[in-house]
Formats: structure tokens, C-alpha cells, sequence
């Protein structure tokens, strides 16, 4: 009994030991590598959104882009919060942004004067006279955001619709096709903000 006692001793000793020889100098390594190496940028990437779900139908024709300063990308992500508040996928982001930066290219609009558009206001260029909401409200991009997607919200099928399309049937623009242009910068613009 003795000797089967010390075999099995001596068989968990020496898988000990080897596990201790293959496992040694790698863990050594791990110990010794910088902590910049250790950080997660699989796991950052992972986290964007999927540009399959933000642009599924790809884009529709040139695409235009301009360059954002920061009240516009300010603007952007009160857009995004709004949406996500509203419980809403980034689809309805991306609609949403490319809806404004068509309307007012991101930037949150006041009464312009002889160029103002009849007494079209705000982010989405929505009009007072048409029971969109109050000049304040509509100066406001939360709620600006939240009764354009309450609009969008009401058409059936409105994530699978091309993104022109759907911001169409809410604004009824002049120029129905023009918020195609803006689609990949607002799929941009969501990928990068959405979980920031």
C-alpha cells in the first residue's frame, strides 16, 4: 500500500513539475510584458456598432461629408443620446443625423431671417406652424430628435426602408433624395459615438 501511496504521490509531483516547466516561463512573460500590451483593442472594436446594421442597404449615390466643429458634434451626440433614450436602435441614429446634417448640416438653427425656410427651426428644420412644437422646443435637439423619431416610429417598416426614403416620409422635403448623401458620414458619426 505504501509503495501505490508513493507512486501517486510521486505521479502528482511530477505532473506538477512539468506543469510548472510549460507554464513557468510563459507566466514569467506575461509578468514581464509592459501593461500597455494587456489592453483589450479586440474588445473596444467590438463594441462599435456593426456597420451592417447602421448602413444595411449601403449607400445610395455620392456621398458628401463635411468636416464638424464641435457644437455640430455636440449636436451629433445629443442626436444619439435622444435615440437611445427613445429606446431605439442605431439605425434610427443614423437616419436621424443624416436627417440633420441635410436640414441644417448639424447645427441647431434659429428664425434666419428672409432665409429662413417659412418658420422652419432647429436641427431638423422643423416648422411650428405645422404642430411640430414650440420655437423652444424645436430649438431643443432632445426634443427635436425625439419628434422626428416619433414621426419615424410611425412608418411601418421604417428599418428596412433606404434611408432616404424614411427620412422622406417624415420631413416631406422639397428634395426627397438629398438625405442619401449623408448616410455614411451619419453611419460614422454613430460608430464612434454610440458607446462613448
Amino acid at each position: 500500500m505504501n509503495s501505490m501511496l508513493r507512486k501517486s504521490i510521486l505521479g502528482v509531483a511530477g505532473l506538477a513539475f512539468t506543469g510548472g516547466v510549460f507554464a513557468g516561463p510563459i507566466a514569467a512573460h506575461a509578468a514581464d510584458a509592459p501593461a500597455t500590451a494587456a489592453k483589450p483593442v479586440a474588445a473596444v472594436q467590438a463594441d462599435k456598432p456593426d456597420m451592417g446594421k447602421l448602413v444595411p442597404h449601403g449607400v445610395q449615390g455620392t456621398q458628401s461629408k463635411i468636416t464638424l466643429n464641435d457644437e455640430q458634434t455636440a449636436n451629433a451626440k445629443a442626436i444619439i443620446a435622444a435615440t437611445k433614450k427613445a429606446g431605439l436602435p442605431e439605425r434610427a441614429a443614423v437616419i436621424s443625423i443624416a436627417t440633420s446634417l441635410q436640414e441644417s448640416k448639424l447645427e441647431n438653427l434659429g428664425h434666419l431671417g428672409d432665409a429662413n425656410d417659412h418658420d422652419s427651426l432647429g436641427l431638423f428644420q422643423q416648422r411650428p406652424s405645422s404642430g411640430w412644437g414650440t420655437p423652444e422646443q424645436i430649438t431643443n435637439p432632445e426634443y427635436a430628435t425625439l419628434a422626428f423619431e416619433k414621426g419615424l416610429k410611425q412608418i411601418d417598416g421604417w428599418q428596412d426602408m433606404p434611408l432616404t426614403k424614411a427620412a422622406q416620409t417624415v420631413q416631406v422635403s422639397a428634395y426627397p433624395d438629398a438625405y442619401a448623401q449623408w448616410e455614411q458620414q451619419a453611419a460614422d458619426l454613430v460608430a464612434q459615438h454610440w458607446n462613448s
